[in-house]
């Protein structure tokens, strides 16, 4: 099961998205729907079909993010984790032949699109990570076996 954690950013980006939706791109959409089907014959209008398409899409994603954004919880930073691994800290870590990585554990919601340098507090990376402090080592298990990453930054963003 997927934890149901986001940060304000994630949050924000969500119920925006949702707003673009329903209050510009549906309206806009229906109205294209509702001009091709007054041409007569659908089942040959290009318009009606590609638009109607669409207009599911559209519906289905809405109802996906009302039913998701009420069950989120919203993760802000707190003073508390300074100098430790939680969720929402940009994490920099290096392994023993110098590859160096660098990203922010989020909520599993945050990490698709556009959302480059992030991982889900639900992947092995992050769940090795938590609670760990700088120059300490995480054993994060993989398909290929134990890997060892040293902590070399954490940093948060306060909002």
């Amino acid at each position: 099961m997927k934890t149901k954690l986001i940060t304000p950013e994630g949050y924000t980006k969500l119920k925006n998205e949702h707003d673009l939706l329903w209050y510009e791109q549906r309206p806009e959409i229906t109205k294209i729907v509702t001009w091709a089907a007054s041409l007569g014959d659908r089942s040959e209008n290009a318009d009606y079909q590609y638009n109607k398409r669409k207009l599911r899409e559209i519906d289905r994603r809405v109802r996906y993010l009302r039913k998701l954004l009420p069950e989120l919880q919203i993760v802000n930073y707190s003073p508390q984790q300074a100098g430790k691994v939680f969720f929402g800290a940009w994490v920099e870590i290096e392994n023993e032949v110098g590859d160096i990585k660098r990203f922010r554990i989020v909520g599993p919601e945050e990490i698709y699109g556009d959302a480059k340098g992030y991982i889900s507090i639900d992947s092995p990376m992050a769940r090795a990570l938590l609670k760990k402090e700088v120059d300490d080592t995480a054993i994060v298990q993989t398909p290929h076996g134990d890997k060892e990453w040293l902590i070399n930054s954490i940093e948060y963003k306060k909002v």
